[in-house]
Formats: structure tokens, sequence, C-alpha cells
């Protein structure tokens, strides 16, 4: 714990000094009750438990006291909040290389499975929205806090041919910023598509302000998850995409399924053999300071959303707690100034 204030911590040694006001508050009253045997009398009508009572109301608002000079340093301490996240876009994969079994039963079944349970406990609070990609990418389902429509969405999947991981991350820009200058229609297109450098996001309409970069990561309204089993066959450089979720702080988590030496699979006709871009997805992940996990079972596919659930809808974050502590110290002095009328008919 760290304090804002700390030079008022001094005032904690004040705590000592009452201490000992107080026990020699106790000695000069015993000593004048020396003088007085009939007080004897008065202590044995009141009981065994009145000894000890006396002491409880002082240690109650010594206490109080302490919460209340800590509380005026403005301690900070990390604590788990509830993360600002509002939306979240899964990016998936709906290539052909999706029906692989090595991941039981298949890679699209498992994925499929994993994202409608992480969908499923995500709090309703948090909009998600769903983009497929193969060989383009299309907006499956609008960001929605309506979970039934998630998850017909995530049912409605089919396998298209190619692999445009780039294309996927753009779309899902698309969706969180429409004003960045994303061609939807090339995205959803098989033919090339380019889009605006950085510096140019804003030239075209005098009246926009220029687009600024921002920190990598530091947009917390958003995030992207992007799930593929394959190598970009075609579409935009996910480099480059990636480059762009940067620029916008926003988080790209990869989630890469299959086994890394890959299968070899038959898909209309064609037989190859699909593997794992670890490295483009390490590096997607890394520019956007977000995180790349790899699930090889089904298991640890949904180990992976139920990892990516805690760290999107919870966040440890350095709060400043004066106001609890002040609280704390307050009820303890009232309770001591309580507890004293009760027992004895006066304040402490």
């Amino acid at each position: 714990m760290v304090f804002l204030w700390p030079t008022l911590l001094w005032l904690l040694l004040v705590l000592p000094l009452l201490v000992l006001l107080y026990l020699w508050l106790l000695r000069r009253r015993k000593a004048a009750a020396v003088p007085y045997p009939g007080l004897a009398l008065v202590r044995q009508a009141l009981g065994p438990g009145h000894g000890w009572r006396r002491h409880v109301p002082p240690l109650l608002f010594l206490l109080g006291l302490a919460a209340l000079l800590v509380a005026a340093a403005r301690p900070l301490a990390v604590l788990q909040l509830p993360s600002q996240q509002q939306t979240i876009i899964l990016a998936m994969d709906v290539s052909g290389s999706m029906r692989a079994t090595d991941v039981q039963p298949d890679r699209l079944t498992a994925a499929q499975n994993a994202a409608k349970a992480f969908i499923q406990d995500l709090p309703r609070h948090v909009r998600v929205g769903v983009v497929a990609f193969a060989g383009t990418a299309q907006l499956a389902q609008l960001p929605t806090q309506s979970h039934e429509d998630l998850l017909k969405a995530i049912d409605s999947f089919q396998l298209q041919r190619g692999t445009a991981t780039g294309n996927g991350i753009m779309m899902a820009l698309a969706t969180l910023f429409p004003d960045a200058g994303i061609d939807i229609a090339a995205l959803g297109g098989r033919q090339s598509m380019r889009v605006r450098p950085i510096d140019e996001v804003g030239r075209a309409d005098p009246a926009k302000k220029p687009f600024t970069p921002v920190a990598p990561g530091s947009y917390r309204s958003a995030a992207i998850i992007m799930l593929t089993d394959g190598q970009r066959t075609t579409g935009v450089d996910p480099l480059e995409a990636a480059q762009w979720a940067a620029d916008r702080g926003v988080r790209v988590y990869t989630v890469g399924v299959g086994t890394v030496q890959g299968e070899l699979i038959g898909f209309e006709g064609w037989s190859m053999r699909v593997r794992l871009d670890e490295d483009t997805l390490k590096a997607v992940a890394l520019r956007t300071n977000a995180e790349y996990f790899h699930a090889a079972t089904a298991q640890d596919l949904r180990k992976v959303y139920e990892t990516l659930s805690s760290r999107l809808t919870v966040e440890k974050k350095e709060t400043e707690v004066s106001a609890l502590l002040a609280l704390a110290g307050a009820a303890l002095m009232l309770l001591a100034a309580g507890m004293s009328v009760w027992w004895f008919g006066r304040i402490l």
C-alpha cells in the first residue's frame, strides 16, 4: 500500500501518547478510590464483567482514530474492480482448415462451443459482436447484449476457402470505429483491399480532426479476440491490421487453435496441410499490448476463454481507499460512544 500524503502518517504517533494518557488516568482514578473503601462494594454490585467492559469503548475509539489518521494520508490499494470494457469483438476463423479433427470433435465445433460458453459467462452489460473470416470477412452479428442473438450467429458459421486474418481484424476495427476510413466493401469481397495510411485518415474531410495515434492498449472500452488455426493466405497483412488496432489503443488477443505440426485435410477437392502461424499471432498480440494463447485441445480452448473472461471483465486498479477507512473509523468511534452510553451512562 502506498500513500499520496505519507507525511501525515506522523500523526499516528499521537496514538501511543493517548494510550499512556489513558493508563495514567486509570492509575489516578485507582489512587483516588483508596480513601473510599465503599467503592469496592459498588464494583462487586456491578458484576464481574464490569472490569473488562470499561476498556472496550476506549479501545474501539483508539482503533477508529487510527483508521481516520491513516485515511488522512490518502492510501492507495490495488483492488479487483469491474472492468470498463463495454464491447468485445470475437473474430473467428471459418476457413476450411477448421474442419481438422486434431481438436475434438473438430476445430470449428470446439471453437463454437468455447465461444458460446465464454459469452454465457460474460456480464449482461458487456456488448459482444461477432466477425467471421475466411477468404473474406463478414460481420456476423453487430455488438449486442443479447446472448441469444450471439449464439445464433455462432451456430450459423459455414466453412469457406482462404484465410484472411488481417481482414478479420480490420472488420472488427471497422465495427468499433465506423469513421476510421476502413473500406468495408473491400473487406467483404475478394478484391485486394487498400486502407488509407494512418496519417491520411481525416484529410478527406477538412471538418474532421486529423487522427492522432494513442498508446497501444490504452483504449479501455473495447477489445478484440481473434481465433484462428491457419496461416494467412489472402487479404490484408495481419501486422498492418494490428498496427491500426495499436494506434487506436485496441488490444487484439490472439488464440491459436490446433497443433503446431498441423494436419493434412481435404476440402472441396483440395488437399492441404494446415499449420499454426504462431509467430504472426504472437506479433499481433505483442504489437497491440495483448496476449497470445495456444489451444491444442478443446479443454485448452475452454480454459483460454475462461482466462480471457476474467481478464476482460475484472481488472486490478490502484484505487484510493481513504473513504473506506474514514467510514470504518467513524463507525468504530460511534460504536465506542454507543457502548459507553449503554453500559455506563456516559460517553467514554
